[in-house]
């Protein structure tokens, strides 16, 4: 079984450096070969990784105590560019 891709969007922050991103991903439910669900996340250009929910790290200084919030909340909290 494999689904239609749900998109997702996530905003995140490193609670070690104040680090902000924001992610979008394709999500599909997949079966694997024992026969159970799993998702399976990629991001632009189709490209694998792990879920950002479950495993994420900060570019910047390599944290790993993550905030999730929702989709927006960096760009919003960023100001204009002039």
């Amino acid at each position: 079984m494999r689904s239609e891709p749900i998109h997702e969007a996530y905003s995140f922050v490193c609670l070690r450096c104040g680090h902000a991103w924001e992610g979008r991903y394709d999500i599909r439910h997949v079966r694997d070969a024992q026969g159970r669900l799993r998702a399976e996340y990629r991001v632009r250009g189709g490209v694998r990784v792990s879920s950002p929910l479950t495993d994420n790290t900060c570019r910047v200084c390599g944290g790993r105590r993550i905030r999730i919030l929702r989709p927006g909340r960096v760009l919003s909290a960023r100001p204009p560019l002039i």
